[in-house]
């Protein structure tokens, strides 16, 4: 099943692309595994899970006992030792949760140390991102910070396709070139672009012509019902038809690459 991690800068809508995918996908009768990896995690959300069915999903980087128990040391500690190929292949099952054929994982934050930082929290959610893109069968979403942090060389042969999402400005295109850049460094080459909050041909044109050497493989339109989702704690999924069919065309233009 493919593996599509989602990224770009801060606030451009990777959440909400992510959430209309998983439900396109899951009403193709494919079986979808959501990963939240975003420190400002609002994949549930997103996806109008109710929330008693949220609450029962706990990050990873939160949940120190889990954490003692598979690497032999407390979070936030450093420069011990502990063991960096933990045991992670139960977490999927037993610490997320489903809803309308969704299932839902949340990494959660590391606090402290930086990026890149050499911490118990750091080893497993590394080795969980592993088991998830090369053990698991699922078709995989991995809605992600503003860079590739998660991935490593060792995984990114596992994607499938890295999706950027922009909206129409300068410092998104800024952020879309340097993901890219860092994505071919470690091997990913399916890199895309998906233009979002976009409100007519000229921001079309102006995401085009600024990234000649990127992949669009598509448009999302500026909603004002993507905005009264989020006020209503609903997936966009079921509240704008035409934002549906544009993902629904995204998804389509995946499967031909």
């Amino acid at each position: 099943m493919p593996k599509i991690a989602i990224t770009g800068k801060g606030g451009v809508g990777k959440t909400t692309l992510a959430s209309l995918l998983a439900y396109i996908y899951a009403e193709q009768d494919q079986r979808v595994l959501a990963i939240d990896a975003d420190p400002n995690a609002n994949l549930a959300s997103a996806l109008g899970f109710p929330e008693e069915v949220a609450a029962q999903i706990a990050p990873i980087a939160e949940m120190e006992e889990l954490i003692y128990e598979r690497t032999g040391a407390k979070p936030g500690g450093y420069g011990g030792f502990f063991k960096l190929n933990p045991r992670v292949d139960d977490i999927p099952d037993r610490f997320s949760a489903e809803w309308r054929g969704v299932r839902l994982l949340v990494m959660g934050t590391i606090k402290g140390g930086g990026t890149g930082c050499v911490c118990p929290e750091s080893a497993l959610l590394k080795h969980l991102v592993r088991h998830l893109l090369l053990q698991r069968s699922e078709l995989i979403i991995l809605d992600m910070e503003a860079g590739i942090e998660h991935l490593g060389r060792g995984t990114a042969g596992a994607v499938d396709a890295m999706i950027v999402v922009v909206e129409p400005g300068q410092r998104s295109l800024r952020t879309a070139q340097t993901i890219s850049r860092l994505a071919a460094d470690i091997g990913i080459e399916e890199v895309y672009v998906v233009g979002n909050k976009v409100r007519g041909q000229a921001d079309r044109d102006f995401i085009t012509e600024s990234l000649p050497d990127l992949r669009i493989i598509g448009f999302l339109s500026e909603s004002p019902l993507a905005i009264e989702a989020d006020r209503r704690g609903v997936s966009v999924f079921d509240l704008d038809p035409q934002m549906v069919e544009e993902a629904k065309a995204i998804a389509d233009g995946l499967s031909n690459f």
